[in-house]
């Protein structure tokens, strides 16, 4: 999130020296026009992905003013009441139209401020050289459509059930400001004041994956199903196709103003709120529903990543290590179809570890039966190690056993998580949460704008961002429907037309 040096939302248009939000391919917004998306290509190694992703930030800070700063958090500041939150535009074409439309919806059906939180989502495929040997191990005479699409979705319901272990060793945001709350309908049950204007629980771990973060009473209904690519399209299109009479009572069009795309329990797959996703890239005005159906699952989107505020970058080697491993370990790992009584106990474990993940004394149901986080999660680290010892069994340094002990000493001493270190900070500093924000978003700063990029990454960073503008000019320019045209041919599209 864009704020001033005063720590306020930075209420300036997506700066043009960084090019169209529309088309750049690595320099985007998400929900507010001051809300930027940055974008990794698909790298081999982690060492590639953070180095690109620092020239970004470098590029970034090169070309905002100075009194403007990205926010090292994930919980958003700088705001007072929902309509400080600037929704983004994305020009006057009828894509960049409908992604406007699709937002303002958003704000409609949620609020603004939920839209405000940030976070890191991990794309991750493996190589294609390992597909044969994956067909061998699990014996299965399939195509390779159906091979991936079997083995990504044991993944993800693999990661569904462990997903809270990624809360604790990564949650950094077990704290929140109180404006963002009353946007939120105020103080919840069992928050307690923790410094001035600042709320959390004691042993909190992501608080932007709990109730007040990313969670709404409409999806908490809602049955994704993920126990086979057929299932979960069919459902996930029955929801994007399917009125809902509390979105019916907003209206889709009012007084030739758009306040939604349309009246469903989801406008389009995007706004599935799940801590993974599977992926696959969708072609000129495709549905991501009918992309999957007729490629497949090309690779997995994981949602449950906040930023590390002490690191410049949000994420570091170790962290993507860890990820890796513990990925392929929820592919190779069983993993039977998962139950509506399953999926209760899943999002269950998700938000005990979300609100109360540090606390000693918090248990978790494994197979219906209650075991302590700290076991189960030595359990699962134990269950990795020799994955650990494979992974780095080609290479120079041991770096997956490596990311895989820090992670190991996290739950011996729950102090050293990252969400422990937010709290530890803010007291030590005597600080509010916007002012620990402010602080690390102003470190940050310095440690990018102090490092320039060569002149050579420099201008080909200005190319992009040029080119992208061009290209968003010719898209405009091309348009012959009318917008209500394009939505209603978009929109016609059914899981029947795959």
């Amino acid at each position: 999130m864009r704020i001033t040096t005063s720590g306020y939302l930075a209420q300036t248009p997506h700066p043009v020296k960084l090019g169209s939000a529309l088309t750049h391919p690595h320099i985007t917004t998400d929900y507010s026009e001051a809300l930027l998306e940055f974008i990794t290509p698909p790298f081999p190694d982690a060492g590639a992905t953070l180095s690109f992703l620092d020239d970004i930030h470098r590029f970034v800070y090169h070309m905002l003013p100075e009194n403007e700063l990205l926010l090292a958090t994930s919980m958003p500041i700088g705001f007072n009441r929902d309509e400080d939150i600037p929704i983004a535009r994305y020009g006057t074409s009828n894509v960049g139209r409908m992604k406007h439309i699709y937002r303002v919806g958003l704000a409609h059906r949620y609020g603004r401020a939920m839209q405000a939180i940030a976070g890191l989502h991990f794309n991750f495929s493996l190589a294609d050289s390992l597909w044969p040997v994956l067909r061998q191990v699990f014996q299965l005479q399939i195509d390779s459509k159906a091979l991936k699409a079997r083995l990504y979705f044991s993944l993800i319901r693999n990661l569904h059930r462990y997903g809270w272990l990624l809360l604790y060793l990564f949650g950094a945001s077990p704290a929140v400001n109180g404006r963002f709350l009353e946007c939120r309908g105020g103080i919840p049950t069992g928050f307690v004041e923790l410094s001035a204007d600042t709320y959390g629980m004691p042993h909190a771990t992501s608080l932007r994956m709990s109730d007040i973060g990313y969670k709404n009473e409409t999806q908490a209904g809602l049955h994704i199903s993920l126990n086979s690519l057929e299932e979960y399209v069919a459902s996930l299109c029955h929801a994007i196709e399917t009125p809902h009479p509390p979105y019916e009572a907003i209206g889709v069009k009012v007084e030739d103003e758009y306040r939604q795309l349309n009246t469903n329990i989801l406008q389009i797959e995007n706004e599935y709120y799940s801590p993974v996703r599977p992926k696959q890239i969708a072609e000129s005005c495709e549905k991501p529903t009918l992309a999957l159906k007729r490629r497949g699952v090309r690779y997995v989107e994981v949602r449950a990543l906040d930023i590390n505020p002490f690191e410049p970058l949000g994420i570091d080697r170790h962290q993507i290590h860890f990820l890796e491993a513990f990925l392929v370990f929820c592919l190779l790992h069983d993993s039977p179809p998962i139950t509506p009584a399953e999926n209760r106990t899943i999002h269950a474990n998700l938000l005990a570890t979300a609100q109360r993940g540090r606390d000693p004394r918090l248990t978790l149901i494994m197979e219906n039966r209650s075991i302590p986080l700290n076991l189960w999660a030595t359990r699962i680290l134990e269950a990795m190690e020799p994955l650990c010892r494979l992974l780095d069994a080609s290479l120079p340094l041991s770096v997956y056993q490596e990311a895989r002990q820090q992670q190991w000493e996290k739950l011996q001493n729950p102090d050293t998580t990252p969400s422990a270190q937010v709290i530890k900070e803010m007291k030590e500093h005597g600080e509010s949460f916007d002012q620990f924000a402010l602080r690390l978003s102003k470190a940050h700063a310095s440690h990018f704008r102090s490092r320039t990029l060569e002149p050579e990454r420099l201008n080909w960073f200005k190319s992009l961002a040029r080119k992208s503008i061009e290209e968003q000019r010719r898209i405009e320019a091309k348009d012959s429907l009318t917008f209500d045209q394009f939505l209603h041919h978009y929109l016609s599209q059914t899981c029947q037309a795959a």
